[in-house]
């Protein structure tokens, strides 16, 4: 009989974690299910282990992080952070910190929801600081890193982004004229991007694993797939 395992996710009430915390929790391979979060979810469950943590002082909590696989679903908006400063401090600090710390605590594998375009020499903020979280969190030592790269994501959010609305509409009209290359480019359900995110886990794979957006949609929606592997 198969080991069940335990996982930690942080990021838990975002859009992708939300619908990844359900997943996990209905998951028989996983005896435990540990989330990080400044609130409670008010989740009753019995084998989900909720932890009201201070993120800027995330090393008080090292305890924690003894786990199999840790989930990352962690970020924000400029917007909704404030400043260039205040992003940077989620969206790489808090997601590194959280690797480094799991990757001590003796975690196999790091799954990380990053976003389409990401890429460390990038000229928009954005994408730089997505790919430098990539490339960070790359070098920690785990056996596997799942690095996943969605275009926008659609689903209910609990704040609204009249901006990025507005792209998904045009998007979803374009659409049908997004083959090939572009791919990529199409619009996916937060709840493919987080089944994407459980089916990696299970893969056995090692070394760095990038799934692109329209990868994500394949693993997501059907099984397995190939991953551009570094």
């Amino acid at each position: 009989m198969e080991t069940r395992k335990s996982a930690l996710l942080v990021g838990a009430s975002g859009l992708v974690g939300r619908n990844l915390l359900q997943l996990l929790l209905a998951e028989e391979r996983y005896a435990q299910v540990k989330i990080l979060v400044r609130r409670s979810l008010s989740i009753p469950n019995a084998k989900l282990g909720e932890h009201i943590v201070d993120f800027d002082h995330l090393d008080r909590y090292s305890w924690l992080f003894d786990v199999e696989d840790v989930f990352c679903c962690l970020g924000t908006t400029i917007r909704t952070a404030g400043s260039q400063r205040a992003f940077r401090t989620v969206d790489f600090t808090y997601v590194v910190q959280t690797g480094a710390l799991a990757s001590k605590g003796g975690a196999k594998q790091f799954l990380l929801v990053s976003s389409l375009g990401a890429n460390p020499r990038s000229r928009t903020f954005y994408t730089r600081v997505k790919g430098e979280v990539e490339e960070a969190v790359s070098k920690l030592p785990f056996n596997a890193v799942h690095i996943f790269r969605p275009s926008f994501l659609l689903g209910e959010r609990e704040e609204q982004r009249t901006g990025e609305n507005v792209a998904i509409a045009l998007m979803k009209l374009l659409r049908p004229l997004m083959i090939g290359g572009w791919k990529k480019l199409r619009p996916i359900q937060a709840t493919t991007v987080a089944a994407a995110m459980v089916r990696a886990a299970e893969m056995n794979k090692h070394g760095v694993n990038v799934f692109e957006s329209d990868q994500i949609q394949t693993l997501g929606s059907s099984g397995d797939i190939q991953s551009n592997t570094h």
